[in-house]
Formats: C-alpha cells, structure tokens, sequence
C-alpha cells in the first residue's frame, strides 16, 4: 500500500510547525514546505532520491535539518549548494529566504530532474538548477555562500566548489559531531570561521555547522 503524501497527515503538518517554532521561523513556510515534500515523497517511490521514506522522519532529517543553520544565511546574496541531491539544504533555505538566489549544483540526471520539477511546481523564481559537478561549475566568485551537506570533508567540498565563491564569501558546511580532523586539514588559503553547534527539533543526534572562509 503506497505512504500517504505527508501534507494529508496532521501529525506530520503538526510537527512541522512545532519544529518551525523553535527555530524561530513562521508558520507559513509549513504550505510550502510540506509541498515539497509531497512531491518528494512520490518521486521517491519512483526514483529513490533519498532513504528517508516515513514522512515524521523526512520532517526532522531534510527540512528542519537544513532549517537549523539558517540564522547564518543572510536574508538575500547568491548561495550554491552543492551536491544538492534532491534539495538539500537549497530548497528549504530558498523557501524560507525568498530573496536570496539559490543554485542547485547535482550532477545526478534524476536529482537533477526532480529538482527542476520542485522548481517548477512551487514556483520557486529564486532557484535554478546546474546539473553539473560542482568543479565544473563555470561562475567563478558568482557567489557569497557555499552550502554542502553530508558531502565530502571541508578540504573535498572547497576543492570542488571554493572557486564559486566571491571575495569574503564563505562555506557553511553541515556537519554530524565537530569535525576536528576536517578541520585541521584545510588546505593553504582556507580558515575556520566558527563552528556552531546546531539544535534540530526532534533529533537527537550532534549536528554543527562548519564556517570556512579564505585566508587573509
């Protein structure tokens, strides 16, 4: 018997919103996010673009997840998130920041295409999709942040995408306990910011976001 898209279940719509809350961000994004992950849901059935499939779960692993680093994402500026897969952490924060451009960055055919149809169906005028390697990615200094989650280590995400990045642009990186080996291993060129540790409703696990910026 096929799941149930996550907008028909109250609970889901309710956690939701309990975990917007608490990271201090309105209720409204509920509508659109429980859309993209309705969408999500059905193409996953088809194309298995995540192994998250129960819905409650897919709330507090892809959308409050991504949702936690967004009091360092600024409210506006050009951000590409690379190796989106199907829009992680791009979609949410491009839902919850209108006015910031957000690339996706997915070299995966089928990612790719969900994600131009996640693009399409909630009419998200603030994204587009580059179905490329991020080091292939032609735009050099095009943009102020750099996102990945779950990629590579910091030293492999800035050597495929630190070319992206304007002067005084910066890596958010998504991280699970603080990557103090990663961190070491920056390569010459390359300094740690900060890391914040992250709090995402309804998970228990340690999450911390990586700041890395160019050497002065």
């Amino acid at each position: 018997m096929p799941a149930a898209d996550a907008t028909a279940d109250p609970q889901t719509r309710e956690t939701l919103e309990a975990g917007l809350s608490a990271l201090h961000l309105g209720a409204a994004l509920a509508a659109p996010l429980l859309g993209y992950l309705a969408l999500l849901q059905r193409w996953n059935r088809a194309y298995n673009l995540t192994a998250v499939r129960e819905p409650l779960a897919m709330v507090t692993r892809h959308l409050l997840d991504s949702l936690a680093m967004h009091p360092w994402v600024p409210a506006a500026g050009r951000l590409a998130d690379l190796g989106s897969g199907p829009g992680l952490p791009g979609i949410p924060l491009a839902i919850a920041r209108p006015e910031l451009r957000v690339a996706l960055v997915e070299s995966n055919g089928k990612k790719a295409r969900f994600l131009r149809e996640a693009v399409r169906s909630l009419g998200l005028a603030n994204v587009r999709v580059l179905e490329s390697r991020a080091e292939a990615v032609d735009e050099p200094g095009a943009h102020d942040l750099i996102t990945a989650r779950a990629l590579a280590s910091l030293a492999e995400i800035l050597a495929a995408g630190g070319h992206l990045l304007a002067p005084g642009g910066r890596l958010l990186a998504l991280k699970g306990v603080r990557p103090e080996a990663e961190i070491g291993a920056l390569p010459p060129g390359w300094a740690l910011e900060a890391v914040h540790p992250l709090t995402v409703p309804g998970l228990g696990a340690e999450r911390h976001l990586a700041v890395v910026r160019r050497a002065a």
